[in-house]
């Protein structure tokens, strides 16, 4: 169950604040999870119970129990669960989990091991904020971590997050156990921070449900269920596709402090996993889709979003590929042009006005939707500038994929109507010196070891699976000094050959195959 803020706006949904009331189906599937894994148990806390479904569903469970404990906010959720529940075992108070120690003010009758269950609002503390809120958390570090990497000091954080977080630093000396639905997301952070910070768990696992038929959310659920206590520190962690599954799909593990998502699949990789001898860079990056993204109508005229015909220089229009595009392939051709204001980052975009005055007086007359863009990366910089730009924007041959997509699909680049092809901020590209080279890289990143180096890091629940720091631990040279060297060669000297150059130019296998990466 979750809580709602008290006294929010009357035109304020609960779905809106994350009041998700947990099915009783659910709630029963939840114990029988917990039932399988021979979780103990002879009291039991929710600290946001609402109207009390988790708590019937233990008491069924487990019929011994000793006590149970439900804190609520809400007024009328207490309600719902005092007359829904009785029994003399069970205590109910109302009471905001944010202000409450739950080591030192809830007074326990007896001992035994602890479960702690339920399913915490899915909201972050800013949506919480902005839709009328008033319980949100108190200024703490619950991450134990200092200066701007504190919870305190983020801009937004999760309120599952925090109350999971929570739990775990105050109830550590109960060496509780805690079983939660949460997003992915969320299991995985607070997995993550517990091995970083070396707490003792003797076991978890991740068990994910279907959030769109249990509450008509669409976003990546699971059940997060966390023994801890013991002496070591947690090291693996098994994935089971549903709430009824006794196998798991897959095991997440740590490397270096790092999670990782399968590790079946990063044994067969981990040689790769280290940095690049290339550098990924991110696509151009500048928040004023209607006014510098073109399209090229059927009459070869350059029409914006807004429907305008734009006529300007045409040495500042590229061809633009999004990510989707890209993920699908779609090279050869693209619909989309961008205005591209700098040729590097330290350019003067004011010199515009002399050296391209019909771009300047375009970008002028639509100067309140550039000076408006919300990223402070454009405050106090000149006007009309944008970022992601530099050399590596107009190298002749990139290789390129998306951010977005869960299955990385590396496309190699070429000139589009004789100009270098852009691509969006949502996606990242490796510039290449020539064919020969992007042959080479795009070989090595369809190599069968380096799909098992990814499918072990990508997080496909992730708003943006792929990401620059991801693709910068790929050894992109360790591929060409072991047992997969002959096959890239080969499918880069076909790469090469039928669709790149066809001119029968062949790569060799030798000491200077692992030069032309570092071109």
């Amino acid at each position: 169950m979750t809580s709602r803020p008290a006294h929010g706006p009357p035109d304020v949904t609960a779905r809106g604040l994350g009041d998700w009331q947990t099915t009783e189906w659910l709630c029963q599937q939840v114990f029988d999870v917990l039932v399988r894994r021979g979780v103990r148990c002879t009291r039991v806390l929710e600290p946001t119970c609402g109207a009390g479904g988790f708590l019937r569903a233990a008491l069924d469970a487990y019929p011994t129990l000793d006590e149970i404990v439900g804190l609520e906010i809400q007024d009328d959720h207490l309600r719902e669960a005092h007359r829904l529940t009785k029994d003399e075992r069970l205590r109910l108070a109302n009471a905001d989990v944010f202000k409450t120690n739950l080591q030192s003010d809830i007074r326990w009758e007896t001992t035994g091991p602890l479960l702690v269950v339920g399913n915490p609002p899915w909201v972050t503390n800013a949506e919480l904020g902005s839709l009328g809120g008033r319980n949100l958390p108190e200024k703490s570090n619950l991450r134990g971590l200092n200066g701007l990497d504190a919870m305190t000091g983020a801009s937004n954080f999760d309120i599952a997050e925090h109350i999971t977080l929570k739990v775990l630093s105050e109830l550590g000396p109960e060496e509780p156990t805690l079983a939660f639905l949460v997003k992915t997301s969320v299991a995985r952070s607070v997995l993550k921070l517990s091995h970083q910070l070396k707490r003792p768990v003797q076991r978890a696992s991740i068990h994910r449900f279907d959030a769109s038929e249990a509450f008509g959310a669409a976003v990546d659920a699971c059940l997060l269920v966390m023994e801890m206590g013991g002496a070591d520190i947690l090291e693996e962690v098994p994935v089971f596709g549903s709430l009824t599954d006794d196998r798991p799909s897959r095991t997440l593990g740590f490397s270096n402090s790092e999670l990782i998502a399968d590790m079946r699949a990063y044994e067969r990789s981990r040689h790769l996993d280290g940095a690049s001898m290339l550098t990924w860079r991110q696509g151009v990056k500048h928040d004023a889709s209607r006014v510098m993204e073109l399209e090229r109508a059927a009459d070869g005229a350059l029409r914006n979003k807004l429907g305008e015909v734009v006529d300007v220089e045409d040495d500042y229009v590229y061809p633009l590929l999004k990510a989707t595009q890209l993920h699908r392939g779609e090279t050869s051709h693209t619909p989309r042009w961008v205005i591209v204001t700098q040729r590097s980052l330290q350019d003067d975009t004011r010199a515009l006005r002399r050296d391209a005055p019909l771009l300047w007086a375009y970008l002028s007359s639509h100067r309140d939707v550039l000076d408006a863009r919300k990223s402070s990366v454009y405050s106090g910089k000149p006007p009309f500038v944008m970022f992601g730009v530099g050399g590596y924007s107009f190298a002749d041959h990139k290789v390129a994929v998306s951010g977005l997509h869960k299955t990385p699909r590396f496309r190699i680049l070429r000139p589009l109507a004789g100009k270098p092809v852009m691509v969006d901020d949502t996606s990242y590209l490796l510039p290449c010196a020539n064919a020969r080279q992007a042959a080479v890289v795009k070989a090595i990143l369809d190599s069968a070891a380096v799909r098992y180096l990814l499918r072990a890091l990508v997080f496909s629940d992730s708003k943006r699976p792929v990401t620059k720091k991801l693709l910068q631990r790929i050894d992109l040279a360790a591929a060409l000094d072991g047992e997969e060297a002959p096959a890239v060669l080969r499918e880069a000297n076909r790469i090469l050959d039928q669709e790149l150059t066809s001119t029968g130019e062949a790569i060799e296998i030798t000491d200077a195959s692992l030069t032309m990466l570092a071109i």
